[in-house]
């Protein structure tokens, strides 16, 4: 008998203990009640309670947590059905209010949630609702936040997972978008056609423009040497003038006799030639030269008089009359 007693004795203080000592793991808080009113929120850590006096009210995560919203269907400003799927993430702040002033803190969160993302999707176009995705995640933050504030909560994010469109709607949107590469690719081939176009003609302009200028060049050269090959061609001929004037004849049989010089020399360099023949005007022609030259010789030796002097001219005589047959 005192044995059965030493053993409840022990059972009813072990369960005093577990009763009285409470450790409170990290990232959570426990509420604590003392004859179910609400007293102290207990951080993580260890914690005495009253035995049979205090208890364990709620256990409250406070780490950001995700909640995920069911797929809802919504009609849009345009009369379009779109399913939607999104997430929310939230923190509790004030573990008291989120144990005690919202009853079940997950269904009112998923419910507050589902009739904003209703009343902000409904009223946007489908266009609007696939292409402003942010501005729809930002205005939801600002309505559930301000919703939820009461519970304690701070909603950090709300993200859109998804939209589908209807069927016929996506096959509508995809001919659209095939219709639009198509027109970029075409605009897209026409600029470069134009781009190529005016780069060629730029390229035959340059070219057309380099070759005239050239040309021009090429005949200004040309156009200098005539230019010079005349000025020493009339330089020449002048020299020669000069120089038959003041020798004569003399200076035309040599300059006769040089070119006739250098015409029979061509007949000799000929590899073919073994006879050369000359035709009788050639052969009356040295005959000729031959002869000029002595007339000339003599010509010139007689105006000197022989003697290297030039003789005077005799005076012309006195015409005599002719005696008659009377005197």
């Amino acid at each position: 008998m005192d044995v059965v007693i030493l053993i409840l004795m022990v059972a009813l203080l072990v369960a005093v203990l577990f009763s009285t000592v409470r450790v409170v793991k990290q990232g959570f808080v426990y509420t604590i009640e003392r004859l179910g009113k609400f007293t102290t929120a207990a951080e993580p850590g260890l914690h005495f309670l009253i035995p049979f006096v205090d208890r364990i009210g709620h256990k409250i995560n406070m780490m950001e947590q995700v909640l995920d919203i069911p797929g809802q269907e919504i009609i849009t400003a345009d009369n379009a059905m779109v399913g939607v799927d999104a997430v929310v993430f939230f923190q509790v702040l004030e573990a008291d209010k989120a144990a005690y002033e919202v009853s079940n803190l997950y269904g009112a969160i998923m419910a507050i949630t589902t009739t904003n993302l209703r009343t902000v999707m409904g009223s946007m176009d489908l266009d609007e609702t696939l292409s402003k995705r942010d501005e729809i995640n930002a205005r939801l933050l600002s309505v559930v936040d301000q919703a939820t504030s009461p519970w304690g909560l701070k909603i950090t994010r709300v993200e859109i997972k998804d939209i589908r469109p209807p069927l016929d709607i996506s096959e509508a949107m995809a001919r659209q978008m095939k219709a639009e590469r198509l027109k970029r690719a075409e605009i897209l081939e026409a600029e470069g056609d134009k781009t190529s176009s005016i780069l060629r003609a730029e390229g035959r302009k340059q070219s057309a423009i380099l070759e005239a200028e050239g040309k021009r060049e090429a005949q200004f050269r040309d156009a200098e040497a005539r230019e010079r090959a005349a000025e020493a061609e009339a330089k020449a001929t002048q020299m020669v003038s000069d120089a038959i004037a003041s020798s004569g004849s003399q200076a035309i049989n040599y300059f006769i006799a040089q070119e006739y010089t250098k015409a029979v020399g061509k007949f000799a360099d000929s590899p073919n030639a073994k006879t050369i023949l000359f035709p009788v005007e050639a052969t009356q022609l040295i005959g000729s030269l031959g002869g000029i030259g002595e007339l000339v010789k003599d010509a010139v030796s007689g105006e000197m008089g022989g003697s290297g002097t030039p003789i005077a001219p005799s005076k012309p005589r006195a015409a005599v009359p002719r005696s008659t047959g009377n005197s």
